[in-house]
């Protein structure tokens, strides 16, 4: 028998030596998974788990993105080199387009057509990480370059949108999510990576489900600390349309979290509840989740403890 995965992300800090510390923390409490994010101009995920790739021996690393913008494929594939080289087999690469408001306003690129870069993004990362060389010209991207030593790291990519997930169907090695309603992912995201391995003539590639949890049964307490971690996404267009598609049409008009919406992306009670809802995600064909915990209370600490219990003992078996 194996089992199918839940991961935790850890959330991003100024200080380097925290991030690696909660990364060794995931490690220790037997959690199989763990995944950092790029944002912004803050601490660089790939950098940093370069470093933690020293300091763990079991737990398998990824990002859940980087986003692409900011850097050439040949040079994001030069740093996961590194990283595979350290850690062999335990590192996946997850690359998405990011926000446009975020993406020009931080490094002034000319964000167009997000999911024809991705696409191109993809075949140059895969070409030159898979088969240890690369020889592209595209409409966003040139690259002409040789390894000639492949890496065994899966290629994976965001999606949000019904169009996003065909393209990783049709491309990529994975497709992660964020905060999109269990609803949304089994009747919109699932069957369109369906769609676009279909059209490729490849196998479905997994679909990770990246969600918030929140080990806590006081619901505005929840939706309090929802709102006060969470309160960007709302407002981004991608993440609005989204939301309209999944049956909420308050995102248009709020621009913000109704509690509707919390209680259909985070997944909160006590941890029978939450391991429920865990389990749910299996059910309705997610290969594998990213937990974001939402902590709570004055005892952050002991907030997270209680998640990473919580994501260490439920397990989800499968068969072969």
């Amino acid at each position: 028998m194996t089992q199918k995965m839940i991961g935790v992300a850890v959330a991003g800090s100024r200080d380097s030596a925290e991030v690696l510390q909660r990364v060794e923390q995931v490690e220790a409490a037997g959690i199989p998974a763990v995944w950092l994010t790029t944002g912004g101009a803050g601490n660089d995920g790939l950098t940093l788990l370069a470093a933690a790739a020293a300091r763990t021996q079991r737990v398998l690393m990824g990002t859940a993105i980087i986003p692409t913008w900011p850097r050439h494929p040949v040079a994001m594939a030069q740093q996961v080199q590194v990283i595979a080289g350290l850690a062999p087999g335990r590192f996946r690469l997850g690359v998405g387009p990011s926000h446009q408001a975020g993406m020009e306003t931080i490094f002034g690129v000319d964000y167009r057509a997000p999911l024809g870069h991705l696409g191109e993004y993809l075949t140059i990362l895969k070409a030159l990480l898979h088969d240890g060389e690369v020889d592209f010209a595209g409409q966003f991207y040139q690259a002409r370059a040789r390894t000639g030593n492949p890496v065994d790291v899966p290629v994976m990519a965001s999606a949000l949108r019904r169009k996003s997930f065909e393209l990783c169907g049709a491309m990529a090695d994975g497709a992660i999510t964020w905060v999109c309603p269990v609803g949304y992912l089994e009747g919109v995201a699932l069957p369109a990576l369906r769609k676009g391995a279909e059209g490729a003539g490849r196998p479905v590639p997994p679909l990770i489900a990246h969600v918030l949890v929140c080990v806590h049964d006081r619901a505005e307490e929840v939706y309090a600390a929802v709102k006060e971690q969470m309160g960007f996404y709302p407002a981004a267009p991608f993440y609005n349309q989204m939301f309209e598609e999944a049956g909420f049409p308050e995102a248009a008009e709020l621009k913000a979290w109704s509690n509707r919406m919390i209680d259909a992306v985070a997944f909160w009670g006590d941890e029978s509840q939450v391991r429920e809802r865990l389990h749910r995600l299996f059910e309705i064909g997610v290969s594998e989740v990213i937990v974001s915990p939402i902590l709570t209370g004055d005892d952050r600490a002991t907030s997270l403890e209680k998640t990473l219990r919580v994501v260490a003992e439920t397990h989800e078996p499968m068969t072969p």
